[in-house]
């Protein structure tokens, strides 16, 4: 399992008394007195067992835990998820004990009270530590589980069930594990009497430096000679990262301080790195780890299936573990090369030394001075002596007469035995599966008598027998058993084990599978081993391995169940008595032969076997009746046969004559089957008519043995009646050849079947039966059987007239050559009887006799007609009437008349049509289409005028002439041809994306895409479960014949193409069902078939269909409120992954709503001035629809604002009208009084008015066009983004900005300038300065002694946290512990005040360390998260800004959200694009660059660089300062430009700076920045102006100096004409500043934990402090986070990003950033006239924010608690992260200074507090001030 805490490691290795507890015994047994040989040999195929009654128990409480053996009594002790079993060596339940599940929090600290922990719930227990404690007093049982902070307790070993102690508080010194004996159980634990226990506070803990590089996976725990050694797998740091499996090595005592901590990394070759199981055996009598690896999944901890099983000498280890302490002392950490083979691990401020050479004998399990923790970096390696492709998960060793076994548990279930032999390869003998698909827990442990093994899996414990040699009951199965524990007892007479046989000393007595040439004693030859059973013989054994006798002990011989024979031992042979022939047992019947076993015999002992056949030559010949003769002499023993005497015997000679020899006597004649009297065969057909009289004729041989006039007769048997009939032999000419006639007869049989077989011999004399050969049969058979008419009887004379039933086909050809087909009855008894008798439409149809059946079909070929006619098919059948069909047949003339289309590609698949007249002439496999010599394939059904083939592939290009065969007649289509052209090849096809719903245009290129009729896209796609299980059962077949190939039936989509030209052609993607995978998409162009991966090298991707939400998505069927002149905006999801704008239709009613923008969250199109009707022409709003592909988008109703006056009723007009004209007397009264004096008033006032009216009708097209503009500009920064990046700082340069805001020089950039004479101790005195740091009490009394001081400036104070982050930073949990404690602090403090002031300002030192902190957590979220949008927002301020005029020396821009900073001027400018020559290597590449005709030359160079340099880190890019640009005209033509020349215009003190206008560069005009030379000029704005006034823009010439200056007075006294531009400016932002503020409050994701963890504490802090105000936590987290993080990042993006922040730029981010915390302020946000335009330009949209901040901190109160324990996670992996970012040194210096100048305020605050006097604080700050710089001190 993997370590909970980086503290695991520590902890248990300081607990080294527990640890001794957990080891299992070491299992070297001793050697066996015994003499044995190495395993040698091949290496026999495991076998599998099952275990036919396995003594096992299913438990609850699953997945169990551990498994604990007493090795006194023998009894298991299980530990499981809420229980304990106690069970017997059998496996019988003897008691049982609940631990859960209990009421428990992580949250809270033991006693659990439902009333004090509300959040406390039911929790189950898991075992975690199950311990045997013996010592002193009673044995104990030690329990410990996952519930109550790990809470341990004692048990009762007897009743599992007894608590005897369990303590309620996790910090009590408990009676468990201690070095000592523990008291009696009834006395109360205390500290006096017992060792601690599960106490942190009392444990060593070495200091991790990071908790995700150090987070060790531990796997056991081993004991061996005083050294506790743990086996453990991490990442390897310092080398390529990647995971191994390391050795730690401990004294076992003596070492409470971790001096001894050594470890070095083990190899397995083969890729096998993490140990996942490991057990301390022996091997060859010496202490050895056997450890089972596994392969990591990639470069993580995962462990895959492969895995193996490895070997390490402890020897060997302990040498590499002595070697790296001994270099590490005294080397340095240096080998003898040099090379580094020792160092410090774990981030531990220590270091190798070179102490004297016999440190290591002197101090060998260290002390304080020696370094700690130490590790190699030398692998001790091994090779794997097995491997698997099961994960193995647990081992034990067992040691066999000197031999070790291991036993293997894997993830599958199974126990694998394994023979370590002796070339250290591993034989794995055994598989036992115990529990399918249920890992072995690692606790695989074996009795004490090494008889079994206890195997745990998740239910089930069972208890598996280590061998089973008496399941063996030969020789041959022990031994091929390759079971090493078993061997074969000869003399005994079964499999044992080696001290089980008796006689094991002596060779040949006990046989073991693993001995070279070992095999069972064998009966190698047995002579004779075949004799006939009427004789009695000697027989011979010749045996192998005989083991050593003496003359007193006897062997003998066993025949079966017979009496035992004496045997006379000769050497290696032995020599029995055969048994007398009376004695033997009968062949079984059927049988010719007996088959005894020969018993070799010691006492009742079988020592080895053999079999001896003994043969029956009388039974061999009457196994077969039908041939005697030759079941004789054909058998495989020697027996011959009498052929006179009908006898087979084994003697070699006969009473009479003629004997015919076996066939096994080669040298004796005549032999063999062939030469037995026989009948081989009947002359003619065995097929005979039944009521016929037939004389039959047999052929027989070799009757000339037999002399003398015998009778013959021949025997039929039918239906088991034997019928005789008298025969006749003659010889004929051939030799040895005789012909047999039997009389005539009409044979008869009874049965209702079609034929009968019946047996047939020859008789001589009356009993003397001649040989037929085996299967002679006569065939009767009888025609009338199953008939339904009598034309295939015989017997039958006449037969009325033939029946046609049907003809096919009914029409041919003139030429003929086709089949016709005729179906009927009475169609003749054989082919004679209608050969001739057909015609066909009056013309004469030959028959095919091969297609001839009797009685049912004719097929007779069509002859010619000379003219098209018509008649029926007519079947005469010998002089019967003729018989007529119903159908007529047509004799027709086909002709083709042309084809369509008329060219095709050359290989074919052209679906080509054939036209012309009666076309379906003949049957259709009668017609065959060809394209030249090609065949064209039928493929749809023919008809009269037309039929359709597909096009063979052709040899060439070229015309080719069609032509039609209907069966011989051949049709050629004249005046057409087809022509075979080059296949079509596609060059290019984009995009090479769609979604799943199809129809996106593919634009296809290549040549001659027009000549197929019509290309299709085709796409394979199949269900992704359908695809899983096709896989899985292809691999299943494939793993049982790898020859199978993966075949699926393809589930095809097809789309046809579309707008097909010669070059050119559109495809629709088709349609893919959802959650489907697709396999393949290709192009079908007839035979052509084109893979898209194949045209450009990338595959075709399908992603999911886009989303598009409605207008109105609170009420989709509501009508969208659109003001005219606008745009509309959709949200939606996934828009650009396969999709681009000009794809996407949009139509509002019947218009087109023309696309203006499309990104991956938004679509903007631009609907018509008017609204248009609906599609149905009702009256109802037209609804806005979007298509994208054949996906359709209804997305709800668009209803125009109309600007038109409601009508007024007649009395209201008519008073309107009256007051009306009252107001205007007065109006008028007023004018001509004061008309002299208003008119000039009234005249600007007009303007103003025709100035107002005009911008706010032009303000929403502009804001319209802005808005697209900048939308296109940004999804090309969007793909900058995706492609160079976001130009992010590095984690030093963001912490040195934000630590250090605006100080050049900071200390993460400076080294520690010291002579070298002090250096060293200088640091010492640091080092001792950073110690005192990490005193809690030192810390708070050094920030609240310089807080006190008042000339602790609140720069210092920032100054003071910042330098604290740094030094503290590799300790970031203690930093925040520090941090917490004094922000409770300033709780007090303001609660006692006004709590809602609280962390509003940086006044103290705890706020700027808050700022920091907060800082260091969330850079993550930056990076991931927040970046992007931010990123996104910074471009598109600069790039609107930069778009309108900028003044360079006050930074006012025309295009701003700051009214301050707005440029008020009408300044008349326009765009104009410059040409930049950019060299790029050798080559000059001329790039176009926006700019203004307005811009002085310093922003144009500024504009030319961004547009370079796109994507580039500002720090990375030339400073402008150091370029000039040169404008070039023709060749010779160079004039470099500058903000200030000889040709600077002044007027009066004014000095304008150059711009492009004075220049008059034109636009278009080509300009290149080349390296500034020494004469240029060099000063820039800020050094021209430093001495007199700075220079805003200017507009026209100096003799229209006046004029201007008077409109300029009139803009500036009626400045809100400007203010629309700030409107302007913030709705084309909108959508970004949106995405800002949606990434940084979105509850969609959870909120980075550093935000919960501190939110929790605020809220902890109101209710310690009684604050039920929610209105003051709200401001708490809001000063804490908006205010203190996210608006510092806001206003200064160059915190985060390598960029330049202009003022015009700033100035915008000033207003979003106030914005940001308007939005999270509780008061109600009200505007008014006097409001500024800040709050003015954002008013509607603050409420939505303030709702976003409200969820964002309502939903973190609402989250469940207790991200504690993921914080300090968190805090420690940020803490070895970042730390080596970290200047330390220079902090540390940088706070000494501090120190010095408050040196006596902060003794004596030192000196005033107790509990620092204790610790001593004030003597180790003088120590330090002694070091530093040399302080006299009262040392």
């Amino acid at each position: 399992m993997p370590a909970p805490a980086p503290l695991l490691l520590p902890l248990a290795i300081w607990w080294w008394p527990l640890v001794l507890l957990l080891l299992p015994p070491l299992p070297l047994a001793q050697a066996q007195a015994a003499s044995g040989d190495d395993a040698a040999g091949a290496v026999a195929a495991p076998t599998r067992t099952v275990l036919p009654h396995p003594v096992h128990i299913s438990l609850k409480g699953a997945p169990l835990s551990h498994l604990l053996l007493d090795p006194e009594t023998g009894h298991i002790y299980i530990g499981a998820v809420n229980s304990l079993y106690h069970l017997s060596p059998d496996l019988r339940l003897i008691s049982s004990g609940k631990t859960g599940p209990r009421l428990d929090s992580p949250d809270c600290l033991p006693p659990i009270d439902a009333h004090d922990c509300t959040q406390a719930k039911e929790t189950d227990n898991t075992n975690k530590i199950l311990l045997l404690e013996e010592g002193g007093g009673e044995r104990r049982l030690i329990v410990c589980g996952t519930v109550l902070q790990g809470i341990c307790e004692k048990r009762s070993l007897g009743d599992v069930s007894k608590v005897l102690y369990r303590t309620d508080n996790p910090v009590d010194t408990q009676v468990l594990a201690g070095s000592r004996p523990s008291p009696p159980a009834d006395s109360p634990p205390s500290a006096q009497n017992s060792a601690p226990a599960f106490s942190h506070e009392e444990l060593g803990k070495l200091v991790v430096g990071s908790y995700s590089e150090f987070n060790n996976n531990f796997v056991s725990a081993l004991h061996l000679d005083g050294h506790v050694y743990f086996l453990f797998s991490r990442r390897d740091v310092w080398g390529k990262r990647e995971y191994r499996t390391y050795v730690s090595r401990l004294c076992a005592g003596g070492d409470p301080s971790f001096y001894s901590y050594v470890e070095a990394p083990l190899s397995c070759h083969g890729g096998y790195n993490l140990a996942q199981a490991a057990s301390l055996g022996a091997l060859r009598g010496a202490p050895t780890l056997f450890v089972a690896m596994a392969a990591g999944q990639a470069s993580t901890p995962t462990p895959t299936s492969r895995s193996a099983l490895c070997v390490y000498g402890m020897a060997e280890l302990d040498s590499a573990l002595r070697r790296a302490q001994l270099l590490c002392y005294t080397e340095e950490g240096r080998g003898a090369q040099g090379q580094e083979e020792a160092y410090i691990e774990y981030e531990v401020s220590s270091q190798c030394l070179r102490l004297p050479q016999n440190s290591l004998s002197e101090y060998p399990c260290g002390g304080e001075h020696t370094p700690s923790p130490i590790a190699s970096a030398i692998p001790l390696s091994a090779t794997p002596i097995l491997t698997r492709n099961v994960q193995l998960t647990a081992v034990a060793t067992a040691t066999e007469a000197e031999h070790t076994i291991i036993l293997l548990g894997d993830k599958k279930g199974q126990l694998l035995k394994v023979f370590l032999q002796s070339n250290s390869s591993g034989s794995l003998y055994e598989t036992v599966m115990v529990d399918e698909d249920s890992p072995v827990n690692a606790d695989l442990l074996l009795d004490a008598s090494g008889q079994s093994a206890y195997v745990m899996t998740e239910r089930r414990v069972t208890k598996v027998p280590v061998s089973q040699c008496g399941r063996h009951a030969d020789c041959d199965s022990c031994l091929s058993a390759r079971d090493p524990f078993c061997g074969w007892c000869v003399l005994e007479g079964r499999c044992t084990r080696k001290l089980e046989c008796s006689r094991h000393a002596r060779s040949n007595h006990w046989l073991w599978s693993y001995r070279p040439g070992s095999k069972c004693v064998t009966v190698e030859n047995l002579s004779p081993a075949i004799q006939s059973r009427e004789e009695q013989t000697q027989v011979t054994l010749t045996v192998a391995q005989l083991p050593s006798l003496s003359d007193e002990e006897p062997l003998s011989c066993s025949f079966g169940n017979l009496d035992d024979q004496p045997a006379v031992v000769m050497e290696t042979s032995i020599v029995c008595q055969s048994p007398p022939p009376e004695l033997l047992p009968p062949s079984l019947p059927g049988t010719d032969h007996v088959t005894l076993s020969v018993a070799l015999m010691f006492g009742e002992v079988i020592i080895s076997r053999g079999n001896i056949t003994f043969y029956d030559c009388r039974a061999a010949g009457q196994l077969n009746q039908t041939s005697p003769c030759m079941a004789c002499v054909g058998s495989l023993w020697p027996c011959h046969w009498c052929a006179l005497d009908q006898l087979c015997t084994h003697r070699d000679s006969c009473q009479h004559q003629h004997i015919i020899y076996n066939m096994l006597a080669q040298e004796l004649e005549p032999r063999g089957v062939d030469a037995c009297p026989c009948i081989w065969a009947i002359r003619g057909s065995p097929l005979v008519p039944v009521g016929f009289d037939t004389q039959l004729v047999l052929l027989g041989r070799n009757l000339d043995l037999f002399e003398g006039e015998e009778e013959y007769e021949c025997v039929v048997d039918i239906e088991g009646q034997v019928l005789t009939l008298p025969a006749t032999v003659e010889k004929s000419n051939e030799p040895q050849t005789h012909t047999i006639t039997c009389t005539a007869h009409q044979f008869e049989y009874s049965v209702g079947q079609l034929e009968y077989a019946a047996p047939i011999y020859l008789l001589r004399g009356s009993s003397q039966r001649i040989d037929s050969a085996p299967h002679l049969r006569l065939q009767l058979y009888n025609c009338a059987v199953g008939q339904s008419d009598c034309s295939q009887c015989p017997q039958r004379r006449a037969a009325p007239p033939p029946l046609i039933t049907q003809i096919r086909p009914q029409s041919g050809p003139l030429e003929g050559g086709v089949l016709v087909t005729i179906w009927g009855s009475n169609l003749g008894q054989r082919f004679q009887d209608i050969q001739g008798g057909v015609t066909v439409a009056g013309v004469p149809c030959l028959p095919q006799p091969e297609a001839y059946l009797i009685s049912t079909r004719i097929v007779c070929e069509l002859q010619s007609s000379p003219k098209e006619t018509l008649g029926p098919v007519t079947v005469t059948v010998g002089d019967s009437e003729p018989g007529q069909s119903e159908q007529t047949f047509t004799y027709q003339n086909p002709q083709l008349s042309g084809i369509v289309p008329s060219r095709g590609p050359v290989s074919g698949g052209t679906a080509l049509t054939v036209q012309g007249t009666q076309l379906l002439t003949g049957q259709r496999s009668d017609l065959i289409a060809y394209i030249g010599l090609q065949p064209c394939y039928i493929v749809e059904e023919v008809n009269d005028t037309q039929l359709v083939c597909r096009t063979s592939p052709g040899n060439h290009t070229g015309e080719v002439q069609v032509r039609v065969l209907f069966g011989k007649a051949e049709r050629i289509l004249g005046d057409a041809v087809f022509q075979y052209t080059d296949d079509p090849t596609i060059t290019d096809a984009d995009p090479a994306e769609s979604f799943l719903g199809g129809g996106r245009g593919i634009k296809v290129s290549g040549r001659n895409l027009d000549v197929v009729q019509q290309p299709m896209i085709s796409v394979w796609a199949e269900p992704e479960e359908d695809t899983r299980m096709r896989k899985k059962r292809f691999a299943k077949l494939a793993a049982k014949n790898p020859s199978v190939p993966f075949n699926s039936s393809v589930p095809m989509k097809r789309e046809p193409c579309t707008d097909v030209s010669f070059d050119q052609m559109t495809c629709a993607t088709p349609r893919v069902p959802q959650r489907s995978k697709v396999m393949g998409v290709w192009f079908e162009m007839d035979n052509v078939k084109v893979d898209f991966a194949s045209i450009s090298g990338k595959p075709f991707t399908y992603h999911l269909d886009p989303i598009l939400h409605p207008l109105n998505r609170d009420n989709p069927d509501a009508p969208y409120r659109f003001k005219p002149g606008g745009v509309l905006a959709v949200q939606g999801e996934n828009l650009t992954l396969a999709m681009t704008r000009q794809e996407v239709v949009a139509t509002l009613g019947l218009e087109e709503c023309e696309m203006k923008t499309l990104d991956s969250t938004h679509l903007y199109c631009e609907p018509p001035e008017n609204q248009p009707q609906s599609r149905d022409n009702s009256d109802s709003p037209p609804t806005l629809r979007v298509l994208m592909g054949k996906l359709e988008f209804d997305l709800g109703p668009v209803q125009y604002d109309s600007d038109a006056l409601s009508p007024v009723p007649l009395a209201a007009q008519v008073g309107l009208a009256a007051g009306a004209a009252v107001v205007v007397l007065i109006v008028l009264v007023i004018i001509l009084m004061y008309r002299r004096k208003s008119k000039q008033a009234l005249r600007d006032y007009k303007k103003v008015l025709v100035q107002l009216e005009t911008l706010e009708i032009n303000v929403g097209d502009q804001c319209r066009k802005e808005f697209t503009d900048l939308m296109t500009e940004m999804m090309d920064l969007s793909s900058d983004v995706g492609g160079p990046g976001i130009p992010l700082l590095d984690y030093r340069t963001y912490a040195e900005r934000v630590f250090f805001p605006g100080q050049r020089g900071a200390p993460l950039s400076q080294n520690l300038d010291l002579p070298d004479s002090r250096r060293q101790t200088v640091e010492q005195g640091l080092g001792q300065l950073n110690n005192l740091l990490n005193n809690r009490l030192f810390l708070i009394r050094f920030i609240h002694t310089l807080e006190a001081q008042q000339s602790f400036s609140q720069r210092d104070r920032g100054y003071v946290a910042s330098l604290l982050t740094m030094a503290l930073h590799d300790k970031l949990e203690y930093f925040t512990d520090v941090m917490k404690t004094l922000l409770s602090d300033l709780v007090q403090q303001y609660v006692d005040k006004n709590p809602k002031l609280m962390l509003r300002r940086t006044e103290t030192v705890v706020e700027k360390m808050l700022t920091n902190w907060m800082s260091i957590c969330l850079y993550s979220f930056l990076k991931e998260v927040a970046g992007e949008p931010l990123y996104m927002l910074y471009r598109a301020i600069k790039y609107q800004v930069d778009k309108g005029p900028v003044d360079v020396v006050t930074g006012k821009a025309k295009r701003t959200l700051n009214d301050s900073h707005l440029l008020r001027e009408d300044i008349d400018y326009c765009s104009m694009t410059l040409t930049v020559l950019v060299k790029s290597g050798a080559e000059v590449q001329p790039c176009p660059v926006k700019v203004l005709d307005t811009d002085t030359i310093t922003q144009v160079k500024d504009k030319i660089l961004d547009q370079i340099y796109k994507g580039t880190p500002f720090s990375q890019r030339p400073a402008a300062d150091s370029l000039d640009l040169e404008w070039r005209s023709g060749q010779a033509g160079h004039l470099t430009l500058s903000d200030d020349d000889v040709t600077a215009i002044i007027q009066g003190r004014w000095k304008r700076l150059n711009t492009l206008q004075h220049y008059k560069v034109p636009d278009g005009a080509t300009v290149a920045l080349i390296p500034r030379s020494q004469s240029s000029g060099h000063l820039g704005v800020s050094q021209i102006y430093q001495t007199g006034e700075k220079t805003p823009m200017l507009e026209g010439e100096e003799e229209e100096g006046l004029q201007q200056h008077e409109e300029r007075e009139r803009a500036k006294a009626i400045p809100e004409i400007y203010l629309t531009r700030l409107l302007s400016m913030k709705g084309t932002l909108q959508k970004f500043v949106d995405d800002v503020f949606v990434a940084i409050l979105s509850t969609k994701r959870p909120p980075p934990i550093a935000v919960r963890f501190f939110f929790d504490f605020l809220d902890d802090m109101a209710e310690k402090h009684g604050i039920e105000d929610p209105e003051t936590v709200h401001i708490w987290k809001t000063n804490s986070l908006p205010l203190r993080f996210w608006v510092n990042i806001l206003k200064n993006p160059q915190f985060v990003f390598d960029v330049q922040v202009t003022d015009s730029v700033d100035a915008v981010l000033s207003v979003i950033a106030q914005t940001f915390i308007d939005s999270c302020t509780t008061s109600e946000h009200k505007v008014g006239r006097d409001s500024p335009v800040n709050k003015l330009l954002y008013a509607r949209e603050i409420p939505r924010y303030k709702q976003l901040v409200e969820r964002y901190y309502s939903d973190i109160h609402s989250a469940v608690s207790g991200c504690y324990q993921e914080m300090n996670s968190t805090l420690t992996e940020l803490s070895g992260s970042f730390a080596s970012e970290m200047n330390s040194l220079v902090a540390l210096h940088e706070l000494y200074k501090y120190i010095n100048k408050y040196y006596d305020q902060i003794i004596m605050s030192l000196e005033e507090d107790a509990a620092g006097q204790k610790m001593q604080l004030a003597y180790r700050l003088q120590q330090v001030a002694a070091l530093v710089e040399n302080k006299v001190t009262d040392l």
